[in-house]
């Protein structure tokens, strides 16, 4: 304040810093989340893997051929997308809540879409190695064409977003981390169970709750594009449900993550 009681120039309140954008806060994100998880999620990637390639080598025994074969081999692989993306952003929430770590990223001039997107896309870039693995040797094991692979460009980024946006709501969502540890291997689990066997060996209330997860279009994408003489039309569509399916569910994951910054 001045020598005449007036306010002086300086003596206000310091203006607030702008507000991050969404793109550089996400892509800021994204490079973090990316470097603090590649040691410790590398080898759970690898038991994702693994667990895929063996489920596929028990189906070999009862799935000759077909379209039961090419659903166990997309099932299987979309299922190293489930786990690292749902089961382990589900744990990864459930914990940062529980740690008041949401405290710390609620601090920061960031968009809270730019948290959800960029940890869910780091988790999801840890799956694209395993996916392609699995779905090489899939293909391979039951003598499928390998043509179509080239479709994980789409599958593997569409049903990443579905499935780390319903882990992130998971985590953010759940009251205690054991829940949403829970709730991830729940999710995990439905994935395995709705999206590796074949639709027409489960009973139709199981039918119907398979067409609601979301990573069931991109297993039929997937599935379909292995054919000798894909429907490329019938795969578009299951590429664009998984699109939607993907921006609704990281949408309840944003939502979600407004909820637990501010209770």
């Amino acid at each position: 304040m001045g020598a005449d009681g007036a306010a002086g120039p300086g003596d206000g309140p310091a203006p607030l810093a702008a507000r991050a954008r969404v793109r550089p806060a996400l892509g800021a994100v994204y490079r973090a989340q990316l470097s603090r998880a590649r040691v410790a999620r590398i080898p759970l990637l690898f038991v994702a893997t693994f667990q895929s390639l063996g489920i596929m080598l028990l189906m070999r025994g009862v799935v000759d051929g077909g379209a039961e074969a090419r659903a166990v081999v997309a099932g299987s692989s979309v299922l190293v997308v489930a786990f690292v993306a749902l089961n382990l952003l589900a744990q990864y929430f459930g914990q940062l809540r529980a740690s008041g770590g949401l405290d710390h990223y609620a601090t920061l001039p960031v968009p809270p879409a730019s948290v959800v997107l960029g940890a869910a896309a780091a988790y999801a870039s840890f799956t694209v190695p395993g996916v392609a693995v699995t779905a090489v040797i899939g293909a391979l094991l039951f003598h499928l064409p390998l043509g179509g692979l080239w479709v994980l460009v789409a599958v593997i980024p569409l049903a990443g977003a579905a499935l780390a946006g319903l882990g992130a709501a998971l985590g953010l969502l759940a009251p205690k981390p054991e829940l949403a540890t829970v709730c991830g291997q729940l999710g995990m689990s439905a994935a395995l169970l709705l999206g590796v066997v074949p639709a027409g060996r489960l009973p139709l209330p199981l039918q119907w709750v398979r067409d609601l997860l979301p990573s069931t279009y991109g297993v039929e994408a997937l599935g379909r594009a292995l054919q000798a003489r894909p429907d490329w039309g019938a795969v578009t569509l299951n590429l664009a449900v998984c699109a939607a399916v993907g921006a609704v569910s990281l949408a309840v994951a944003t939502r979600a993550y407004r909820w637990a910054t501010v209770r």
